[in-house]
């Protein structure tokens, strides 16, 4: 048996997932959950099987659904079932299903009662159901029992609300005749979750069981707790009538003659029963289907225009014809070419915004990276200044040396020249690596044809790695040209060169400026002012200072001869940290004074200071002091001779700054010309060439398996998404939406109802304990509730025959005495 209510809607969803099956793709329709919400033994689980149509849930009294039963239905040609957890089993007689659900809730939950939230996740496929998702909710209870927990109601309260909190679920509140509506807890949670009433259905369940001279008419007319979707009745069958093998097909024929049959509600049998409520939640999945359509259609128009231009290329592709295969070949290489050539030169219509590549990372590699390895091989000051001090030692071997020599100088030029090859050698490996990298991003569009792009790759990387070798052998030949001569005829070397002699006079090094700054003279006459500040200005042979910075009025200028520098303390008074310049042969430095007391604002530049003495040959007090434990190598005590590695230090200088600003002149136009643009040239004029030597062209232009695969999916998906929007249009113009009842009034409709005797057909019905009475000034009564819900009172509706009012309630002698209650089994 299937749902018959699903028949108009089954054939178009399923043409539109059979559209997209076909390209194996899943139609992302979101359809909505339905979970079934009530108390233990309400019926919710024979709600369910009667909507799918088969038996296959647990039944007995007390709580049966233990754990969360989330039931997926697949519309399939054939009828069998699956459980997640036992994946790849299929089980086609559902009294194995039945039985399957009761072993995996006892398995995780106990078989004495316990309860758990890890749901029981069970597909069934048949080719009555739509795609689906029901949900078996265990009853909500009150009172633990067995091994289930104190907080059991909050348990399964929290269990419930994870699956009727999501928008798509619509609520079926489930709630039995026999008890009082007033105390429903599926209807409470449903208003927490649904205050609107949008997604909430009411269903009543065991009308058949209510004692007699009872009836819930009222209920079902939606007059008691007006729901805006209304009730809905129906009539499960009994645990006698599930012991009995009853089928459901026979159950509903029960049901059916149920309705017709029963005085109270015969007149709203087209509106009760699971057929009925099939139809109902099949209106729903059509409102539903509806609405999600526009945007589903917007999704699937923009798919279809990004696949036409590319469907339309393939349909027109003779993967056999070998003319279409040279004409792409001649596509293809000039395609990378100017990819290439954009990569390098830079383009607008290509642009990374992730990171640098092609020419931007090379001129970075020219600009940044190439100077800075140049700077890191600039070797320790004093380091540099015991190697000059070496140099000219072992030039002047047994003899002293009168001046400073000149072979000294080239040899230490020479050692610093030689370290350049290093950085230059790793700046065409750089621009090597940036090369091959470029090669393989452009060629990312072969990827079609993997046999040409390994040979386009293979050319082109050799190509660029023979140039490589050139271009490092024409770099280690610039070194070695500077190597050969030593021009200091430079117009920007310091030398003499620019006086035009060739004598060597080392005045014009000594005048050379170390340092100039402000310093304070602490120790002048007080009748001449005391301590004032003056600018210094340290030379190779002098200081100087000056009234001010201009240098204009020099006050004194003293020679570095035979000075050294001690530590002063810093005086209590003072702010300012000093240091004294002295004579060794106890002369006077300044004037009357055999010293002469300096300061800084700082110690920082007292010790920047201090460094600029050494360098200029004046050494600190305690360097005398550790002659005696032996001599130094690193410094030598001679003044003449640090004179003379000052001087071979300045020239150094000026003579790697020019060979420096050379090279990093020559390397990027030694790399464009070498390498750069030989290989544009390479690519442009021998690439086809190469890839036409190479071997067969048909080869090189066979598809790649992922290629034609990607031809036939985007065929099949261009024709799916035409078909799918075909059958869009279908759904739109064949199904009606039905619109959500208005809102409900539920202000003056009392909570809760009792059962009442059955109306006498010469007395005036009684009307429940719960309704107010229609007349004297009352609102009228809500009226009957329509296929989806109630329908207003107005000239062009049916009217439900008027009732005389009861009496007031507040006269006890009219009020007939409650029947007895007949209790059902749990």
């Amino acid at each position: 048996m299937g749902n018959r209510g699903m028949e108009d809607l089954i054939p178009l969803v399923n043409r539109l997932q059979d559209a997209f099956s076909s390209i194996g793709q899943s139609c992302n329709l979101d359809l909505p959950q339905i979970a079934v919400v009530g108390g233990q033994s309400a019926g919710k689980s024979s709600v369910l099987e009667n909507f799918v149509g088969r038996d296959f849930l647990p039944r007995g009294s007390g709580i049966v659904t233990r754990r969360p039963l989330v039931l997926q239905l697949i519309t399939a040609n054939t009828e069998w079932a699956e459980f997640l957890h036992c994946k790849g089993k299929k089980f086609t007689d559902f009294d194995e299903v039945r039985q399957e659900i009761e072993a995996e809730t006892d398995r995780v939950t106990g078989a004495n009662k316990g309860i758990s939230p890890i749901p029981i996740n069970l597909r069934v496929y048949s080719p009555n159901v739509l795609n689906l998702t029901l949900i078996d909710l265990p009853g909500i209870t009150k009172v633990p029992v067995g091994d289930q927990p104190a907080d059991i109601e909050h348990q399964i309260r929290d269990m419930i609300m994870q699956f009727i909190c999501r928008e798509s679920c619509l609520i079926l509140a489930v709630t039995p005749a026999n008890t009082d509506l007033a105390n429903s807890d599926a209807l409470k949670l449903a208003k927490d979750v649904d205050p609107q009433g949008q997604r909430t259905i009411g269903v009543i369940t065991k009308l058949d069981l209510m004692d007699e001279g009872t009836d819930a008419r009222d209920v079902l007319e939606n007059k008691l707790l007006p729901l805006r979707r209304g009730y809905i009745g129906v009539v499960n069958r009994s645990q006698k009538d599930i012991d009995g093998k009853k089928d459901i097909k026979a159950a509903l024929a029960a049901e059916r003659k149920f309705f017709l049959t029963h005085p109270a509600y015969r007149h709203l049998a087209d509106s009760m029963g699971t057929p009925h409520l099939q139809k109902v939640l099949n209106q729903q999945l059509t409102n539903h289907i509806r609405d999600t359509l526009p945007a589903f259609r917007s999704k699937l128009q923009s798919q279809l225009l990004s696949l036409d231009r590319e469907a339309e290329e393939y349909r027109q592709y003779r993967p056999d014809d070998p003319s279409r295969k040279t004409k792409a070949l001649l596509q293809m290489v000039q395609q990378f070419s100017v990819d290439f050539e954009k990569r390098i030169e830079g383009s607008g219509d290509q642009v990374d915004t992730v990171e640098l590549s092609g020419g931007a990372k090379i001129n970075r590699i020219f600009h940044e990276r190439f100077p800075f390895e140049l700077v890191k091989m600039e070797c320790d000051e004093k380091e540099m200044r015991r190697e000059i001090s070496y140099a000219i030692k072992n030039i002047h071997g047994i003899r002293t040396g009168l001046f400073t020599p000149d072979m000294a100088f080239e040899a230490i030029v020479k050692k610093q020249v030689v370290k350049i090859k290093e950085p230059c050698i790793k700046c065409i490996d750089l621009v090597v690596q940036e090369l091959i990298n470029t090669v393989r991003q452009c060629s990312d569009k072969l990827d079609s044809f993997p046999h040409l792009r390994e040979e386009t790759e293979r050319i082109v990387t050799t190509h660029i790695r023979d140039r490589e070798s050139r271009a490092k052998e024409q770099v280690l030949l610039l070194i070695d040209v500077q190597l050969a001569y030593i021009n200091t005829n430079h117009e920007d070397f310091i030398g003499f060169a620019k006086y035009r002699v060739f004598v060597f006079d080392a005045s014009l090094f000594l005048r050379q400026v170390i340092r100039k700054g402000w310093l304070t003279i602490n120790n002048i006459s007080i009748m001449k002012g005391g301590a004032k500040e003056y600018w210094f200005v340290l030379t190779a042979e002098s200081l100087s200072w000056f009234k001010d910075d201009e240098e204009k009025e020099k006050k004194y200028m003293l020679p570095l001869d035979n000075l050294k520098v001690r530590d002063v303390e810093k005086s209590f008074m003072s702010s300012k940290h000093m240091f004294a310049i002295f004579n060794t042969e106890q002369r006077n430095v300044f004037k009357d004074n055999r010293f002469l007391e300096l300061a800084c604002d700082t110690l920082e530049e007292v010790e920047s200071w201090r460094a600029s003495l050494l360098r200029a040959g004046v050494y600190p007090e305690r360097a005398v002091e550790s002659e005696s434990s032996g001599p130094s190598e690193n410094f030598s005590m001679d003044p003449q001779l640090e004179r003379k590695v000052e001087t071979i230090r300045n020239l150094v200088d000026s003579y790697m700054a020019i060979v420096n600003k050379c090279i990093r002149d020559l390397m990027p136009k030694s790399i464009m010309h070498l390498m750069i643009n030989n290989v544009k040239e390479f690519i442009n004029a021998e690439l086809l060439a190469q890839l036409y030597s190479a071997g067969d062209q048909n080869a090189l232009m066979d598809e790649s398996q992922e290629q034609v695969q990607r031809r036939e999916e985007v065929l099949r998906t261009h024709h799916a998404l035409k078909e799918a929007l075909a059958i869009i249009g279908d759904i739109s113009t064949t199904t009606i939406s039905t619109p959500l009842p208005p809102p409900v009034d539920n202000s003056c409709v009392s909570v809760g109802f009792r059962r009442s005797p059955p109306p006498s057909p010469t007395a005036p019905r009684r009307m429940s304990a719960g309704q107010r009475p229609a007349g004297r000034g009352a609102p009228a009564p809500p009226s009957r509730p329509g296929p989806l819900g109630p329908l207003n009172n107005s000239a062009d509706s049916p009217q439900v025959p008027s009732r005389p009012n009861r009496a007031p309630p507040s006269i006890p002698s009219r009020r007939p005495p409650p029947s007895p209650t007949r209790q059902v089994p749990p």
